[in-house]
């Protein structure tokens, strides 16, 4: 990938989506495809990347219509050329018991969050594939390795897509194809789906603290889109932490999460009325909601641990020199 590549994001016009789209820009890319469902968060997520010096063609797409992304990525084709990287970043969930969500909903989950981007790889296969090049980058969680209780739906697609992402790598490692495929996996975030996701609580849904800005995982993005050689990336050290943890004791995750799953994902704020959720359509039309959802004063605008694991080399360096002067400290004090 270089400044002159074409990218294409999903549910870029908030949250993770609008804030990985800045930062494409802010990298140096200039011409940018954007889906998204609602129409007037496209137009104002054009005119900020304009703004900002990118040529921009938005198209108004639900993820779920497969033949809806596969116009959406001729027509991106069409007036900004070759497509070189694609992030599939769409998402939608439902908060609640298992026993609470309806079959319908567990659909129009799993048909945005793990269809949504089948049919987003496979637009992208169909133009890099021929060409031999490009890069498809899966937006994945620490909730595709691990199910936390009120996120079933969402975590049963974001578990089905690491399948669907590791059999696809072995096909195009197979064929020799230098299509290039990498998943990034998120930690709690600062996000406006907060506000917007279907939920039968009575409480105001939150992320599981600690909570990260958007702009940190829109960071790994890019980066991943620039490096794409690694297989996945986890992002923030909660994500590292529940991955790993689950791998080595999942049943002490089991009753770890029964005690203290549910309650970590409500705040004391009673939910609105008038409250609307986006499940089966935009939650607000005609507004441009941005990255950020209403957890600013908690959220992180860093990660540690993704800095280390983009700059090995550094951190290695940083740490040799730490034990360095912790040595010779020692040494004096002797």
């Amino acid at each position: 990938m270089n400044n002159q590549s074409v990218v294409v994001i999903t549910g870029a016009t908030a949250g993770v989506g609008r804030a990985t789209a800045r930062e494409f820009v802010r990298s140096g890319v200039r011409r940018i495809g954007l889906l998204a469902r609602g129409e007037q968060g496209l137009e104002s997520t054009r005119r900020e990347l304009e703004a900002m010096g990118a040529q921009v063609c938005a198209v108004p797409t639900d993820v779920a219509d497969a033949a809806a992304v596969e116009a959406a990525a001729a027509r991106i084709e069409d007036q900004l050329g070759p497509v070189d990287v694609w992030v599939n970043n769409a998402m939608a969930a439902v908060f609640a018991r298992v026993r609470n969500t309806e079959p319908e909903e567990f659909a129009r989950v799993t048909a945005v969050t793990y269809l949504g981007a089948v049919h987003g790889t496979l637009a992208a296969l169909r133009r890099m594939v021929p060409r031999d090049r490009g890069v498809i980058v899966e937006v994945g969680s620490a909730l595709a390795y691990r199910g936390i209780p009120l996120q079933a739906s969402y975590c049963g697609a974001k578990h089905a897509l690491v399948g669907f992402v590791e059999s696809l790598r072995t096909e195009l490692m197979a064929d020799g194809s230098g299509v290039q495929l990498t998943m990034v996996h998120l930690p709690g975030l600062n996000t406006p789906q907060f506000g917007w996701v279907r939920t039968r609580l009575q409480r105001h849904p939150q992320p599981v603290p600690p909570i990260y800005q958007p702009e940190v995982a829109a960071r790994a993005i890019v980066h991943a889109a620039r490096h794409p050689q690694r297989r996945e990336r986890y992002v923030g050290m909660p994500t590292l932490m529940t991955i790993w943890g689950n791998k080595l004791a999942p049943w002490l995750a089991d009753r770890y999460l029964a005690r203290t799953g549910i309650t970590s994902q409500l705040t004391d704020q009673p939910l609105a009325r008038d409250r609307r959720d986006n499940l089966f359509e935009p939650a607000d039309q005609d507004a441009d909601h941005g990255p950020h959802g209403i957890f600013d004063d908690r959220a992180h605008q860093r990660s540690l641990q993704a800095w280390v694991a983009e700059h090995p080399a550094p951190a290695v360096a940083a740490l040799a020199g730490v034990g360095a002067a912790a040595a010779v400290a020692v040494k004096a004090a002797r």
